[in-house]
Order: C-alpha cells, then sequence, then structure tokens
C-alpha cells in the first residue's frame, strides 16, 4: 500500500482539494492511504482559519483522507521554507510520496531549482540582491538567474511551495517521493471559478455571508453544518490591546523582525488607531505582507523567534478513518503522535491551550468560551 502526504490548509476545504484526493486515488488505487498534515487554527498567511481544525480534518475526512494530522503552530507561523519543511519533517515519518500542486513546475525543474537554492554559490548572491533594498521573493529570483537558472518559477504561489517541498526532501535527505500535480485556476482569484475555486474567492464569500458550500464537495457539507466563522477583523480588538500593551524586549523577540524591522512596529503600533494602519505603516518594498502578518499574529499568540526556532515535541492526530488507524498503529510506536486532546507532560501542552482560546477571540458574533482545547475529541469516520 503506497501512503501519500498532502500538507495543506483547506481554508476551507473546496472542489479543487477533493480534486486532488481524487488524483492521488487514479494514480496509485483505491487502496492506497491518503494523510493529510494540516494547519490547526492558524495559518501561514498569518490570520485565523476561516473554520476550526476539527471542522476542516472532518471535511477533509468525509472527502476521501484517510488520516489527519495538525501541523504544529511553529511550523504553520513560518515562512514558506519553515512551513513546508515542517511538513516534510512529519510526512516523512509514514509517507512514500508527497503531493502538492504547481502552477507549472516539473519534478525536474522544481528540483534543479531546489538544488541552486540549496547550493554554496546562492547565499552570496541572494546577500549582494538584498542589499540592493529589493523585496526577499525579488532578490532570490535576482540570484537565481544570475545561476542562470530560470527564475521565474517563482512567481507562483503553487510553484514557490512546490520547490520548497522539493528543498526540504533533499535538504533531510527524505525518502519521500515529490508528486506535483497541475494546480488549476488561480489562486488569488477573488471571484469564485465553478471548477477550480480558489480558497481566496471562497473565504470573500463567507466573509459577505454567500453561498460558497457550491463550491466545496458534497460529502463535505455536514462537517461545516452549524460551524462558527473566524475572521480577522472579528479578533482585532484583542490583537491591538496585546500589540499596545507589548514591551520594548517583547518585540525585539518576535519573529521576522530583523534589520530593526521589530522597532518599526513597535513605533506604529504606538502610535496608530487600526491593525490595518499598523500594518501599510510598516510594508516596504523590502518586507511583503505576509510576513508582517506572520510578524504580528506571533505578537499576539506570544511566539518569539526562540520558539519557532524548536520543533514541535509531539504532533496531534486529529481524524482517521479505518486505513489511517492502521497506518497510526505503526506510526504511535515512536511516541510523537498524541490524539486530539490528549494530554502531555511538556510545557507545550500548555501554549497549545493558550493559542485555543485566543483563537476563540477571533469568532464572528460571539466568542468562543476558554478550555475548549482539552475537551476536543478525536474524528473517527
Amino acid at each position: 500500500m503506497k501512503i501519500v502526504g498532502i500538507v495543506c490548509e483547506y481554508n476551507p476545504f473546496h472542489l479543487g482539494h477533493k480534486k486532488q484526493i481524487d488524483r492521488i486515488r487514479q494514480k496509485f488505487g483505491s487502496d492506497c492511504a491518503i494523510v493529510c498534515l494540516m494547519s490547526g487554527n492558524f495559518v501561514q498567511r498569518g490570520e485565523p482559519a476561516v473554520f476550526d481544525k476539527a471542522c476542516r480534518a472532518e471535511a477533509a475526512l468525509l472527502s476521501g483522507a484517510d488520516l489527519v494530522l495538525e501541523l504544529p503552530i511553529t511550523a504553520c507561523l513560518s515562512s514558506a521554507e519553515g512551513f513546508a519543511a515542517g511538513g516534510v519533517a512529519i510526512a516523512s515519518q509514514i509517507c512514500d510520496y508527497l503531493c502538492f500542486g504547481a502552477e507549472s513546475g516539473t519534478v525536474e525543474s522544481l528540483r534543479e531549482t531546489a538544488a541552486a537554492l540549496l547550493s554554496d554559490a546562492f547565499p552570496p548572491l541572494l546577500r549582494r540582491h538584498l542589499d540592493s533594498g529589493i523585496s526577499f521573493p525579488a532578490a532570490r529570483q535576482k540570484a537565481l538567474q544570475d545561476m542562470g537558472v530560470d527564475g521565474q518559477l517563482l512567481e507562483n504561489p503553487n510553484d514557490i511551495l512546490a520547490v520548497e517541498y522539493c528543498k526540504a526532501i533533499a535538504a533531510q535527505d527524505s525518502p519521500l517521493q515529490p508528486m506535483p500535480i497541475l494546480r488549476q485556476g488561480s489562486y488569488h482569484a477573488s471571484d469564485a471559478d465553478p471548477e477550480n475555486p480558489s480558497a481566496t474567492a471562497l473565504r470573500n464569500l463567507i466573509a459577505r455571508d454567500k453561498d460558497w458550500l457550491s463550491y466545496a464537495p458534497k460529502e463535505a457539507h455536514p462537517a461545516f453544518q452549524g460551524a462558527k466563522v473566524h475572521t480577522l477583523a472579528a479578533g482585532e480588538l484583542a490583537m491591538l490591546f496585546r500589540l499596545r500593551s507589548m514591551e520594548d524586549e517583547e518585540f525585539e523577540a518576535l519573529p521576522y523582525g530583523s534589520e530593526g524591522l521589530w522597532r518599526k512596529l513597535m513605533h506604529e503600533c504606538r502610535s496608530q488607531d487600526t491593525l490595518e494602519n499598523i500594518l501599510t505603516a510598516v510594508k516596504s518594498k523590502r518586507y511583503t505582507r505576509a510576513r508582517l502578518n506572520r510578524m504580528v499574529m506571533c505578537a499576539y499568540l506570544g511566539i518569539t523567534q526562540e520558539m519557532l526556532n524548536v520543533p514541535a515535541p509531539y504532533i496531534r492526530v486529529l481524524g482517521l478513518r479505518e486505513t489511517g488507524r492502521e497506518i497510526l498503529k505503526k506510526a504511535r510506536k515512536t511516541g510523537l503522535f498524541l490524539h486530539t486532546g490528549e494530554s502531555a507532560d511538556h510545557p507545550y501542552w500548555l501554549l497549545e491551550q493558550k493559542w485555543s482560546d485566543l483563537y476563540g477571540l477571533f469568532a464572528e458574533n460571539q466568542p468562543d468560551c476558554p478550555g475548549l482545547e482539552p475537551q476536543r475529541r478525536l474524528c473517527i469516520r
């Protein structure tokens, strides 16, 4: 039996995600197993997930996934490089393949670009372009072009992550085999495509209280019945309270705050009235908005650079089907996998509870009650 991993966010789960699962089964047969390594309540763009992790895990299981694991928050709130590395590190322990979307890249071109990024020649070229004042993505692309590698592969969001997966597989000497599939439709499209909707478009529909379930597979609909919507706007006052009450040394300890960025953020938090105005004032050509979003979310959650540097001590199991149970029986011998809600004698467990409580403040209309994390139960299908 082949075991195929997917690093995902499912924010929310839609028809394109179902297509990926179906494509995997078409390639490897109905007896293959699909393991989803899914972001928890916070996603890589530095925002709260629109639906909580239990809801999204159930949607994945109803749509054909066999096992859903929670990607630790230290990976979720990392850059694309850290996000991919965290997913590969977990998938390498239980999977044979890693399947991901790509707009244009083939396995060969993705591996070539990944090898260039890992080469000794890359860092000095990158630094030279960064010193010219351009953003990291632009500097990276120019450095690759200096090496004779087509930097245009890093212009599309799925291709960027695909390269990072291949880079992490190589850097970790992982046995995983990359399996890119064509990502159809636009990743950031603001209007929902009937066949290939973007998660961005669906979040826009959800925010406007418009019908979005027609863009989700029917099998997954029960998971969303009565599910609370969580938005950044709903929790803005909570975030502003935290930002306005932080001390200088707390800003200095934040991730992504190098080159004095933490000081600039600190100044704007003490002078601007809204979260959007803070981020707009800090934004420059040098720093991407996603980086600033993650930095501010880490501030709200109390996550420092030191905490991001330390791998999570265990992996949470959010849900499974019978095939997933068999995979887990073997994997749990490592002692790294805990069921949802299962306590651990480790300080990280206390942090998980705190982060869950803070996520609840992003619920629309009325905040979630605190103390939900220990009450969560494994979703079994």
